[in-house]
């Protein structure tokens, strides 16, 4: 796909408000991926002889592993997304795209890495995403530690 927009360092960073407004509009497919997840977890631990009306113990490993499924799903939705156009199905109404550094496309890597920031940030109630409210560019700790940023595109005319 050729870009004829202005290049990545001359395009506007995107704003905490639009970045919120993308993962609001992306947590509902994620969402459906997890019910299949969970539904899956759930035929399973049933077919294994527990009761159907049966909790899962707290903090079993079998919790722990429906939480990193969700994670893993998540984290595929994410980077499937963003290699294959660079946005998710949240960003493109918004008109959000990630971009390497130089305005490329980033590799597989570099938006790997993304991710894991992006969860540890939100982890720490989110502290990374606030962070670009204090940064120069507006980048996020997962926009640093990646060399990638997300960026507005202009609207076609």
């Amino acid at each position: 796909m050729t870009d004829t927009a202005a290049p990545a360092s001359a395009r506007p960073a995107a704003l905490i408000g639009w970045r919120l407004l993308a993962l609001l509009y992306d947590f509902w497919p994620v969402l459906a991926l997890w019910m299949l997840v969970s539904a899956a977890f759930t035929v399973g631990y049933i077919l294994s002889g527990h009761a159907a009306r049966e909790n899962i113990a707290p903090l079993s490993a079998l919790q722990w592993l429906l939480w990193l499924c969700c994670w893993a799903i998540t984290g595929a939705y994410a980077l499937l997304s963003w290699r294959r156009g660079g946005q998710t199905l949240g960003m493109r109404p918004w008109r959000l795209r990630i971009v390497g550094a130089d305005g490329a496309a980033p590799g597989f890597q570099a938006l790997l890495l993304r991710y894991v920031v992006a969860t540890a940030s939100t982890l720490a109630g989110g502290l990374g995403f606030w962070w670009a409210w204090l940064d120069r560019d507006r980048l996020t700790w997962h926009d640093r530690v990646s060399g990638t940023r997300m960026v507005r595109e202009p609207k076609r005319g």
